[in-house]
């Protein structure tokens, strides 16, 4: 089997509400790209990214030049074993590794459909039925999201990452902590994400002021060190994310004593060869793992759940359902959250099938 063909679409992506985070983050409508494999046996592999702006080194319009590049390794080759096929690319085009992440999901799309075997069973077979969600809530006014936090309970959600950071106001994100677990009750997981754009001032001052509470940060820091900085003089649990792409950042995280949790993200690290392989050290490390990616639609979110259904459900903290947020859905047949929790796909492959007359006409094929 050889690939013969390679077609990417750009597709805006429009949240169901705007997501406001630190440091004037915002995410909104963004432009995912979605890339497609053919091969001479008639079969298709599909992958997807889709980088935030202002969030990390990488921009949706950078994967068409990258894959326009890696091309000629490409067409012609076997896909079947992405790692050996990414590994070749690696020194083709070093770095450039969201761009690289939608390539690597579509070659395991491919090698899944040519062993007539859904991709769990190839990254370490299913280990557990369904898995938690976790439901983000946007850094508005803290009594607004008190009740965004209680609709989703009532959908079943019992995780909550609370967005903080927007205002520049210590106070208002220690009130959004503290409304929104006061609003879940005791028991469900609640944890304050400053996506990297608070001091680790700012950032103790709200850690101390809800110490009482069962409370976890994320990445409130540009740097490990600040990070750690945070987790020490808080007492809190930490969960890296931005920080977390690499073998050496996760060692280096856990060596500063700050991952107890970490956000393993596909398009951080490059897809679903070097997330495993991230996934496989953390497990050694005792993190637990947020199993997921930057953002999103049906693709990823299939790419992501095949990972965290392969992976020891007790070192699962959560998945994300990123095409739960967003509009429109690329897949029909794609999973969906039940009660705060959701299923890998089951067919061979990915287990999805894009609609086409969503993407409309690619942007770009090379063959």
């Amino acid at each position: 089997m050889k690939l013969i063909r390679i077609s990417v679409w750009h597709v805006p992506l429009t949240s169901h509400t705007a997501y406001y985070m630190a440091d004037g983050k915002t995410c909104d409508t963004v432009e995912t790209v979605v890339v497609a494999l053919e091969t001479d046996a008639g079969l298709t592999g599909w992958g997807e990214v889709c980088p935030i702006p202002h969030y990390l080194p990488a921009y949706a319009r950078g994967v068409a030049p990258a894959v326009q590049e890696m091309a000629p390794m490409l067409l012609g080759a076997d896909p079947v074993g992405p790692e050996a096929l990414m590994a070749k690319l690696d020194k083709h085009l070093p770095g450039h590794v969201y761009a690289k992440s939608a390539l690597d999901i579509a070659l395991w799309d491919l090698t899944g459909q040519a062993a007539n075997l859904p991709l769990h069973a190839l990254l370490g077979g299913r280990r557990t039925e369904t898995m938690p969600l976790y439901h983000s809530i946007t850094c508005v006014a803290p009594d607004e999201m008190s009740r965004i936090a209680q609709t989703a309970y009532q959908s079943g959600m019992r995780q909550f990452q609370v967005k903080l950071g927007a205002d520049a106001d210590w106070q208002a994100d220690a009130a959004r902590l503290r409304e929104v677990r006061e609003a879940v009750g005791d028991g469900p997981l609640v944890y304050g994400d400053w996506n990297c754009g608070a001091t680790s001032l700012d950032a103790t001052r709200v850690g101390r002021a809800v110490a009482d509470l069962d409370i976890m940060l994320e990445q409130p820091c540009a740097t490990i060190e600040d990070c750690a900085r945070v987790r020490a003089a808080t007492g809190l649990p930490m969960k890296l994310d931005e920080n977390a792409h690499d073998t050496a950042s996760l060692l280096q995280g856990h060596a500063q004593g700050c991952m107890d949790a970490v956000a393993l993200k596909l398009s951080k690290f490059g897809g679903l060869s070097a997330t495993r392989r991230a996934r496989d050290l953390c497990l050694h490390l005792g993190a637990k793992m947020c199993i997921e990616d930057t953002w999103g639609s049906d693709i990823t979110t299939a790419a992501l759940l095949h990972l965290g259904a392969s992976t020891d459900p007790t070192r699962v903290l959560n998945v994300c359902d990123l095409s739960g947020y967003v509009a429109p859905r690329l897949a029909p047949d794609a999973p969906t959250r039940e009660q705060g929790r959701i299923s890998p796909p089951d067919g061979p492959g990915l287990g999805i099938q894009p609609d086409k007359d969503v993407l409309g006409l690619p942007d770009l094929v090379l063959d």
